[in-house]
């Protein structure tokens, strides 16, 4: 177990059905898990997953990690996090970020314009929404006219926005209009140097990345899959340049440029994906994971990999493995 009282793991797992991980989540929730954070990609959508959570795990505490700011109009993301907010009072956080120029803009045909005050403005909107307020302003980014709430949420569901942010600019809005960051693709130490930037006192929730498994050349061979995969996008090569990693990444950028997927994912260093995945016996793994609680994460969210070689079941005997002690 690390320091935290929080231990939360992503959801939903990969390879069940949405309708079939009632029994996955109970197990969660009954091995000592005490969130469950979603997210939103080309998977399922962020909100869905924890609308199930809500009534099937009453105990949890669920949160998105993350929303784009983009991808819904203001007035229907109010709606859809007003409704969550509803379902599972008291115990949902909302969780909004840029996202990225490919989900945005190439998945979603949505121009990847003026990411930080699309976001300022969207978290500025949703107080001002979900303190049950009309809204009629013209932000930067967009413009609303008279919406309020037909629902109004009680004070104590209103849920807290968490920011998520990579660089200094939006780690730094995330600590002053938001109730804290959601950080991502970062190693123990890393979290050193974007704490400072949130502030004290608020709360700060890190996805990692883990695979329960001392088989060490499998699981960077898989480990360097998915770090190519995320860290040639701009805003995740952007992050990483910031705390230091270019020299270690060049080459992985360079091959990826030059069209070259195989070079770039070979490039990867061994201690990046160490870094960046945390592998190794269960045991291993938190301790590993303590170590960003000890640097300043409140809430440790897994994104659990199976083992090399665990088979279909790979992912509940992690979860298992994994469970806090």
């Amino acid at each position: 177990m690390t320091d935290s009282s929080r231990y939360g793991v992503t959801i939903p797992f990969d390879g069940v059905l949405l309708a079939e991980q009632r029994e996955w989540f109970e197990e969660a929730a009954a091995l000592g898990y005490t969130d469950f954070w979603s997210s939103e990609a080309n998977g399922a959508d962020a909100f869905i997953p924890l609308a199930l959570a809500a009534a099937w795990t009453p105990s949890m505490r669920l949160g998105c990690a993350i929303v784009p700011a983009y991808t819904r109009g203001p007035a229907l993301l109010a709606m859809t996090v007003a409704s969550m907010a509803e379902a599972a009072p008291g115990r949902f956080a909302f969780g909004v970020g840029t996202s990225s120029d490919v989900i945005v803009e190439r998945w979603n045909g949505i121009p990847f314009e003026e990411p930080y005050k699309r976001v300022r403005d969207t978290v500025r909107f949703l107080k001002a929404a979900l303190a049950n307020q009309k809204v009629d302003e013209a932000y930067d980014t967009f413009t609303v006219k008279g919406f309020r709430l037909g629902r109004a949420l009680p004070p104590d569901a209103v849920p807290p926005i968490l920011v998520a942010g990579l660089r200094p600019g939006m780690l730094r809005l995330a600590g002053r209009e938001g109730d804290g960051a959601i950080i991502n693709w970062l190693s123990a130490d890393d979290v050193k140097r974007v704490a400072p930037e949130v502030g004290a006192g608020k709360e700060i929730v890190a996805r990692i990345f883990v695979c329960p498994s001392d088989d060490v050349d499998a699981v960077r061979a898989m480990g360097r899959f998915a770090i190519a995969a995320y860290l040639n996008v701009p805003v995740y090569r952007a992050f990483h340049e910031w705390l230091g990693r270019g020299d270690d990444l060049q080459a992985m950028w360079d091959a990826w440029a030059a069209g070259d997927r195989k070079a770039a994912v070979a490039a990867i260093p061994d201690h990046v994906v160490d870094a960046l995945i945390v592998n190794g016996t269960p045991d291993e793994c938190r301790a590993h994971v303590g170590r960003y609680v000890a640097n300043g994460v409140t809430t440790p969210a897994l994104a659990i990999f199976p083992p090399p070689g665990s088979g279909p079941d790979g992912v509940r005997e992690a979860l298992r493995a994994l469970a806090p002690r």
